[in-house]
């Protein structure tokens, strides 16, 4: 990832409901989820949805897939290591951490 990748990512997540559904497709692993199941798991409207989707997909942490009439999305989870990997290199400037825990990449998803 580059700077301008990175900003693009973390500005996407810098707004609570898209957090909240970044997290839910994290947590819905590869099978993904539709609009309205995230409708109603989080309690946002369905227009509400698709706009937060849009800002996802431009910064290439979700992608989409039509499966009849659904659209389902689901969390690109390479692209969600990379940004962690980008945020955590060069940790502690090559020496030893301090206790500081990094975080885990997803191998299984």
């Amino acid at each position: 990832m580059n700077d301008t990748e990175v900003v693009k990512a973390l500005a996407a997540l810098a707004q609570e409901s898209r957090l909240r559904l970044f997290r839910l497709l994290v947590v819905a692993g590869p099978g993904g989820a539709t609009p309205s199941r995230m409708g109603e798991a989080l309690g946002i409207a369905p227009t509400s949805i698709s706009f937060h989707m849009k800002e996802l997909l431009n910064a290439g942490l979700v992608s989409q897939v039509r499966d009849g009439r659904h659209i389902i999305y689901r969390a690109q989870v390479e692209s969600m290591n990379e940004l962690l990997g980008f945020l955590t290199a060069n940790c502690c400037g090559g020496e030893p951490c301090l206790n500081i825990p990094i975080p885990v990449q997803c191998t299984t998803c």
